[in-house]
């Protein structure tokens, strides 16, 4: 069927009024040749699966075993999980990584779920990416010094973020009574949280002598140190947040580097849920990264949008959900959602995501950008003139204005 045939066929379906309204029940994928289940009647045998299969995996992914109708051509991966991430276990805590190397979408973010036990230690240590990170569990010691020699000491709890600049040192420690878990995320796809730039590697790899000078004592102060690196160790709890800033020399004037984002009035908020933003425009140190944490309550969807400025790396916390990223050819493919898994959008895809199960949703949209950005449709086609839209859409203009306006960001209002 040519271009023009498709056309006239869909032109005279919309005058069908009673055909019409069937055919939007079920949405049938218009384009040839035809794809989806909807198009297998009369052919049982095309729906099965007779060859091997893993039933407890298939079930986690309905989308995937039964696409909607409106699915169409493929399109890369774009979920990927740390519940199918290897684990590196030391004493006082663990980590798993995805990166783009286990993500092949996953270009301008790699991610780091971490967990560090009461006392456990991340290392000493910097990054030549940017670190963004925030807390899901627990309490969590924070360390880090300025490019003018400002020390920051900070604890942060379920929710708070914490940002540090590429080249920046840094330590993480966890907190009594039950430690700490947080999601990192670098400004790169390829970074490696098993792969920094160590406080004891470098000690160890640097002749004695040098250290002595270095640090003005005598080089047999050094006769101990680590010949490996520590990486995650089990360390003692520390002391009060007020004595730890003393003994660091904390003084005024150093750029915050925590932001409490789960506690922030929300930018958007409607019945079906809320987005709080984080930014440089409200988080200032953060010239690199900018995230949302959106919230959906049952039956509630993160309305039809894309984002013009930079690819969205989703990271679920809570919930269940289902996303369709839309593309052009035209390419559409559904997803399905659980906490712990990612989801990874490119720069101005249009997608939605939609709480599928009984409980709230929560979801991190995280951006290599320094500011957030996004386009809703709905905005778009409620701010041009309505005719414009009736006459692309074969809808009456009277109903565009019954569309939500100004960006609820979460629908129904």
């Amino acid at each position: 069927m040519n271009n023009f045939q498709r056309r006239g066929l869909l032109s005279a379906a919309g005058v069908l009024g009673v055909a019409t309204a069937a055919r939007a029940a079920t949405f049938g994928n218009p384009d040839s040749p035809p794809q989806g289940a909807v198009n297998t009647k009369g052919s049982p045998q095309s729906l099965t699966d007779p060859g091997p299969k893993n039933p407890v995996l298939m079930d986690q992914f309905p989308s995937f075993q039964d696409p909607p109708a409106t699915d169409v051509d493929g399109m890369p991966l774009f979920w990927a999980s740390f519940n199918d991430a290897h684990k590196r276990i030391q004493n006082g805590g663990w980590a798993r990584e995805v990166t783009q190397l286990d993500f092949a979408i996953s270009e301008s973010i790699s991610g780091v779920n971490m967990r560090l036990s009461s006392g456990g230690i991340r290392e000493m240590h910097w990054h030549q990416q940017a670190e963004w990170a925030i807390m899901l569990t627990g309490k969590c010691r924070i360390t880090t010094l300025d490019e003018l020699g400002r020390p920051s000491v900070e604890d942060v709890e379920a929710g708070d973020l914490w940002y540090f600049s590429p080249g920046l040192p840094h330590s993480l420690q966890g907190l009594g009574p039950d430690g700490a878990e947080f999601l990192i995320a670098f400004d790169n796809g390829m970074a490696s949280e098993f792969n920094t730039l160590l406080l004891t590697d470098w000690v160890a790899h640097t002749p004695p002598e040098v250290l002595a000078k270095n640090f003005g004592v005598s080089a047999d102060v050094f006769r101990n140190i680590p010949l490996k690196n520590l990486w995650i160790f089990q360390g003692k709890e520390p002391p009060a947040l007020a004595a730890d800033r003393q003994s660091s020399k904390v003084v005024a004037g150093a750029q915050k580097v925590v932001f409490r984002l789960a506690s922030k009035t929300p930018d958007r908020q409607t019945r079906s849920g809320t987005v709080r933003i984080a930014d440089s425009r409200n988080f200032p140190i953060s010239q690199q990264v900018a995230a949302a944490l959106v919230t959906v309550a049952p039956g509630g969807m993160r309305e039809l949008h894309w984002h013009p400025n930079a690819d969205e790396w989703t990271y679920f916390i809570k919930g269940c959900a289902r996303a369709t990223v839309f593309n052009t050819g035209p390419k559409a493919q559904t997803a399905d959602f659980r906490p712990g898994d990612i989801g990874y959008i490119k720069r101005g895809l249009g997608h939605y995501v939609e709480n599928t199960g009984t409980t709230e949703l929560q979801f991190l949209e995280v951006f290599k950008a320094d500011h957030f950005a996004e386009v809703s449709l709905s905005d778009w086609l409620t701010h041009v003139p309505p005719e414009l839209v009736a006459q692309h859409l074969n809808i009456d203009p009277s109903t565009i204005v019954q569309f939500p306006q100004d960006r609820p960001d979460v629908v129904p209002e």
